[in-house]
């Protein structure tokens, strides 16, 4: 069973004022029992409740205040899944709605129960319809118009493909409404090279928060874990049937070998750190030459307050070295920093021997 997380924005949900772009969902959603009739699977990830509160409500434009935004998702969300579970019940599929916040990411028991309720309900036969819980959620738009949700999904389901659907063709070398010479770019190795090359912005839509450069960074946390994506015009039709075929259409992005396991691509990705750890270099040579784990006596300096079990960064000299989960509280390493593990062991004599074990860190 192959399984494709499609991501859309809300340039491709709503118009500029809120309305449901209804025909362009429809073709999706035929486009989408297509392909389960050839026993393919499909979550869908919907940004757009917030832009049709925007309409029901009647305002203007789209609030800046959380608690504002808050609002409007509160009387958009209903609307927005009743018009999935319409358009996907008029071709025989079953839709289920799916609300996250990032706690739910972060914290790996419920990360872990996320997966096991989706995976489930794909079983089942049903189509997944995820959004971020906007209602709730403390932090405005956390995940980019629900790129990095996006991505995250497809991690979170060791998906066979990302499917980012926006109102441009793809990535282009430039602007193509500033630049009249930019040109399509069809296939993409390196982001991080492409970001550079390209000078990505955030630019938006007046009812969105996401842009190409969030759409090429949820593209390469994606190929961290082996999974290939591809960015389109969700716009057309013939777009997106072309993409859901397999054809070639937007920019591709290429993925390399899966690089990390599913905990450590939780940690790097989905697990918010709370403060840092500085360590000297010594440490560092031991971290990325020895595959060690991270010992007190190499910390220098404890940032922010945390608890034990809490996700923190490591960096060295102001450069991130690894993110890891610590073992310690923040106030008792800053006791214990620097110090050899026999004079932990007389400090603090029921501390753990490691500050971030080496099973519990990600390397930058």
């Amino acid at each position: 069973m192959s399984l494709t997380v499609v991501k859309l924005g809300s340039s491709v949900v709503a118009d500029d004022g809120g309305a449901l772009r209804r025909d362009g969902l429809a073709a999706l959603c035929a486009a989408v029992a297509a392909g389960h009739a050839r026993g393919e699977r499909f979550v869908l990830v919907s940004s757009g409740a917030i832009a049709r509160g925007v309409e029901v409500l009647g305002l203007r434009q789209r609030p800046t205040a959380i608690d504002a935004l808050q609002a409007a998702s509160a009387v958009g969300q209903g609307r927005l899944f009743r018009e999935w579970d319409d358009l996907l019940r008029g071709e025989g599929l079953l839709a289920a709605q799916v609300l996250l916040t990032l706690h739910d990411l972060g914290e790996r028991e419920a990360f872990v129960n996320a997966r096991r309720t989706v995976l489930h309900l794909l079983e089942l036969g049903a189509v997944p319809v995820v959004n971020e819980n906007d209602t709730t959620t403390t932090d405005e738009i956390s995940f980019g118009d629900n790129d990095l949700l996006a991505a995250q999904i497809a991690m979170l389901l060791n998906a066979d493909r990302l499917v980012l659907l926006t109102s441009t063709d793809g990535l282009f070398t430039a602007d193509p409404r500033r630049d009249p010479s930019a040109e399509l770019v069809r296939e993409v190795v390196d982001v991080e090279a492409a970001l550079a090359e390209h000078d990505i912005g955030a630019t938006t839509s007046s009812l969105g928060t996401g842009g190409m450069r969030s759409k090429a960074l949820a593209a390469d946390m994606a190929a961290a874990a082996g999974i290939p994506t591809v960015v389109a015009n969700g716009l057309r039709a013939d777009a997106v049937a072309r993409v859901l075929a397999g054809e070639p259409e937007g920019t591709a992005f290429r993925a390399g070998e899966a690089r990390w396991s599913s905990f450590k691509l939780w940690l790097r990705y989905a697990k918010p750190a709370r403060g840092a750890i500085e360590v000297d270099r010594g440490a560092v040579r031991a971290l990325t030459g020895g595959g060690t784990s991270l010992l007190p006596v190499g910390v220098t300096g404890v940032l922010g307050e945390f608890r034990a079990g809490d996700a923190v960064e490591i960096r060295c000299e102001g450069q991130l070295v690894g993110k890891g989960i610590s073992a310690y509280p923040s106030g008792a390493l800053r006791r214990v920093q620097g110090m050899r593990t026999e004079q932990v062991r007389e400090a603090l004599p029921r501390a753990p021997e490691e500050a971030v074990h080496r099973d519990r860190l990600v390397l930058a």
